[in-house]
């Protein structure tokens, strides 16, 4: 075992916290290195980068901050900090025109991430950031060394601060498989329980309905779980239902469905009012099915009509009045949702109530950033805003713990 050369800042983690935090702190001069345990760096930005990469979204700060929920409170200082016109302007700075889609969301005008990332990690060596990839953090030694396992066997790295951005519990086949979790638990930190977090719901369909339209899209749907209210569209899956509205239900959703026992409510015209939908309803069927007849007379498409099946059975009502609140509200009994593998993002983590600030009260040289800390957020923008937020806040911290 041999050590390395004294170091600033070393920085565990090569997602874009991580990544960030490097950024900010080699600006000021500072010598850094980050350590990636996996081949390559930014493995689950690149998936991210899959659908287009939404960076980040536009809409007004302060509904941007409510997206985080119980942790807006945490996490607002620091998306104030470094705001999603920042990112943009970031992004923009490395040669990636950026631009707002219907929605509101922010993507790459390339549409994806592998560009982005390679003009910043040429950046990061241009600032002297040491790039070190399988290279896996295996804790501390007896004087606080970083232990790190790379090719060449075990060494220790002398660090005057640490950044840990080791990414939550999902994709772990990517790098976030939640390992550090025992070291950090050690140490006194409370870690709330990963769950999963933008995931699908489970819905037991029939295997027709499944085998003929999972890949169906639903198109502008309104959600509703309990309390929790969503409007958007959603994809019929062979285990349920995924994307972006489900998504949006957020965690308490996430919650009720893991517990059992929940029915999802979906309207399939949100924009039609029911007494709407009625009048239209009395319009002379003649001899036509009712599928033609709801095909015509409401527009409804063959998957929204066989989904109405799944929730009231085959006999549908055929009283103009019921079968617009049919519409309007068709039950769906969830089973469950996705495992955590599957998963877009985790909840839980390493919770803010531990920390001082973003240091861990116990080592307080070594700084949290990213998914690892207990936040989540839906899909669209928010995810990877709040990693390249808290990469900032944690690189900041860095400086201000190297005086």
């Amino acid at each position: 075992m041999t050590d390395e050369l004294i170091l600033d800042v070393a920085v565990i983690g090569g997602g874009p916290a991580g990544l960030m935090a490097a950024e900010t702190v080699a600006k000021a001069g500072k010598s850094v290195a980050v350590f990636e345990k996996m081949p390559t760096f930014g493995r689950k930005f690149l998936m991210a980068g899959r659908g287009g990469l939404n960076l980040t979204h536009s809409e007004d700060f302060e509904r941007f901050v409510r997206r985080y929920a119980e942790r807006s409170g945490a996490l607002s200082p620091m998306l104030e900090a470094f705001t999603p016109k920042d990112l943009v302007a970031w992004a923009e700075g490395l040669g990636e025109a950026t631009y707002v889609g219907a929605s509101g969301r922010v993507f790459p005008k390339a549409m994806k991430a592998s560009p982005l990332l390679r003009a910043w990690l040429a950046r990061l060596e241009g600032l002297g950031v040491a790039l070190k990839p399988r290279s896996t953090w295996k804790g501390w030694d007896g004087a606080g060394g970083l232990l790190i396992e790379d090719p060449d066997g075990r060494r220790v790295v002398r660090a005057r601060t640490t950044v840990l951005a080791l990414g939550g519990a999902s994709w772990p086949k990517l790098g976030s498989d939640g390992a550090w979790v025992p070291l950090l638990r050690v140490g006194g930190c409370e870690i709330a329980p990963f769950r999963p977090a933008n995931c699908g719901f489970d819905i037991a369909w029939s295997d027709v309905f499944r085998d003929r339209f999972a890949g169906e899209p639903l198109k502008n749907v309104a959600l509703r779980l309990g309390a929790a209210k969503a409007r958007g569209d959603a994809m019929v899956a062979r285990y349920g239902l995924e994307g972006g509205a489900v998504y949006a239900l957020g965690g308490a959703a996430r919650d009720a469905a893991l517990a059992g026992g929940a029915t999802l409510t979906l309207d399939l015209r949100p924009d039609i009012p029911v007494e709407t939908l009625e009048r239209r309803l009395h319009a002379p069927r003649g001899g036509q099915s009712l599928a033609n007849f709801l095909r015509k007379a409401v527009k409804l498409s063959p998957v929204e009509i066989n989904l109405l099946r799944e929730a009231f059975g085959l006999g549908l009502p055929s009283e103009p009045a019921a079968l617009a609140a049919a519409i309007k509200a068709a039950p769906l009994a969830v089973t469950g949702v996705q495992p955590l593998d599957r998963a877009i993002s985790a909840a839980g983590g390493a919770r803010f109530e531990s920390l001082d600030g973003l240091s861990l009260k116990g080592r307080p040289n070594v700084i949290l950033a990213g998914e690892m800390l207990d936040w989540e957020a839906p899909t669209g923008g928010y995810l990877l805003q709040a990693c390249f937020a808290t990469g900032v806040a944690a690189g900041r911290a860095a400086l201000g713990r190297l005086g």
